[in-house]
């Protein structure tokens, strides 16, 4: 039982992980999606202006902290514009912080599906499979892709358990009652139980994610034997 509301420490993280899950999700699958379009873009078209143009947005979103970004979004759209409202409860308040989670994996994924593509390309059987008539698509898509996932799923894995979890600066500064919150708001109050209870699903998510991880590999390449 928490010691500040009195309520069930177990309904209380699952009513706030059902609102961070829900954010979190559509943050990770935008990540997810454009991340590896734009990378695959990038290496189809290296050192063409796409190519150039990507890297410039992937390392400008690299450098820039989430936080940062969440405060710039909200005071241009909710202060200056007001565009949205802070105090909207409606889907369009999920805008902004899907944004400010989803730049940033967004970027890396990017750029590590460029590379992971490069080297998947220039790897032998993938001119073994050009010298054989192979269509170009098929080539790019079911051997140069789907062996370039490998190192994305490993960075995938553990970037979903922490979004769905919640970003703790992130739903403060959008005031979102998410489990990132909840936990803040149980460290300032010394909440020890929800404090512990909290880190023990954290922790809970993130083995789930690894293993859901060692299974993806698998899938993708059949080769990897899971020991």
């Amino acid at each position: 039982v928490s010691m500040q509301t009195g309520r069930d420490i177990w309904t209380t993280i699952s009513t706030s992980f059902l609102v961070s899950a829900r954010i979190g999700g559509i943050a990770a699958i935008v990540a997810i999606i454009i991340g590896i379009v734009l990378g695959s873009v990038a290496a189809l078209t290296r050192n063409r202006w796409p190519d150039r143009l990507i890297v410039f947005f992937s390392t400008i979103a690299t450098s820039m902290p989430s936080f940062v970004l969440a405060t710039i979004l909200l005071y241009v759209f909710c202060i200056q514009l007001g565009w949205i409202s802070v105090w909207s409860t409606s889907n369009q308040n999920y805008i902004l912080p899907v944004i400010s989670l989803a730049l940033y994996p967004m970027a890396y994924i990017t750029r590590l599906t460029k590379t992971s593509m490069l080297d998947a390309l220039g790897q032998d059987y993938i001119r073994t499979a050009r010298a054989k008539g192979v269509s170009g698509l098929k080539v790019i898509f079911k051997h140069g892709l789907r062996n370039a996932l490998i190192p994305v799923v490993t960075y995938v894995g553990p970037m979903i358990a922490f979004i769905l979890t919640g970003s703790l600066v992130v739903e403060n500064i959008f005031t979102i009652g998410g489990l990132g919150a909840k936990f803040i708001t149980a460290i300032t109050n010394r909440d020890y139980p929800l404090i512990m209870a909290t880190t023990l699903f954290l922790a809970i998510i993130m083995v789930i994610a690894n293993l859901l991880t060692d299974i993806a590999y698998k899938l993708i390449d059949p080769r990897i034997k899971l020991d």
